[in-house]
């Protein structure tokens, strides 16, 4: 976890109960590194609106198929929209390249220790990204369901993914996450038949239980099953723009 965003500091918002060397500067810091990423984010959306490009931020666990859900989608809509994404990742390049493998655009940020995108890392990533050529933009944000709801990016959307190899107890265990939501995926929903662990209801009821009413959806991206309300989604947003 890293020491700029605030998730190192305990309950009490001081370190004092895991550093010899206590910073009772800690919460004034964080407010004032939210506030300007606040700034920075608006700045942002400006940069979005100018250019009628829908932003959406991707937000999961490791390993929940946001990548996967990338190549399908942009594979689906192939012809009907131009799109991009940027690439967050503590090292390599590795989603960034299966992006651009598919004929569309992507910036790679690697963050290094940090477990989590802001809208100063965005900014940076936008200089030189084509955006008058795109019509829709994904920001898949660093796996972590604690701090990238935290930080507004400029985007217009966020969407959760839940895997369900994950348990569907998440959006009550991680609440700020999964309020946060406009829309929740259930991804590799064709596991389903072979896990007794997950029940799709009962994630959904969790979710509920925050006062959300995001929609959600099950599908798997691998199999192409279920992926039509998703593309829906988005057309009706992208139309809305």
């Amino acid at each position: 976890m890293c020491d700029d965003c605030g998730c190192a500091l305990p309950p009490g918002g001081t370190a004092q109960a895991y550093s010899p060397s206590p910073r009772t500067d800690a919460v004034p810091l964080l407010r004032r590194l939210l506030e300007g990423n606040d700034a920075q984010a608006r700045h942002n959306r400006r940069h979005f609106d100018a250019h009628g490009v829908l932003a959406v931020n991707l937000m999961s666990s490791p390993g929940s198929g946001k990548t996967a859900l990338l190549e399908a989608t942009i594979d689906a809509l192939r012809g009907e929209y131009r799109i991009g994404v940027i690439e967050g990742d503590l090292e390599t390049e590795n989603d960034a390249a299966r992006i651009r493998a598919r004929g569309a655009p992507a910036r790679q940020i690697t963050t290094g220790t940090a477990c989590h995108l802001d809208a100063a890392m965005v900014h940076r990533a936008l200089h030189g990204f084509p955006l008058h050529d795109l019509d829709l933009l994904f920001i898949e944000n660093v796996g972590n369901l604690v701090c990238p709801a935290s930080f507004d990016l400029g985007q217009h959307c966020d969407v959760v993914l839940l895997s369900v190899t994950e348990g569907d107890d998440k959006p009550a265990k991680y609440p700020v996450m999964f309020r946060a939501a406009d829309l929740l995926l259930l991804t590799k929903s064709d596991l389903l038949d072979v896990l007794d662990d997950f029940d799709a209801r009962r994630a959904e009821s969790h979710l509920r239980e925050l006062a959300s009413a995001a929609p959600v959806f099950a599908l798997s991206a691998r199999k192409s099953l279920g992926m039509q309300p998703w593309l829906d989604w988005l057309r009706e947003r992208l139309e809305a723009r």
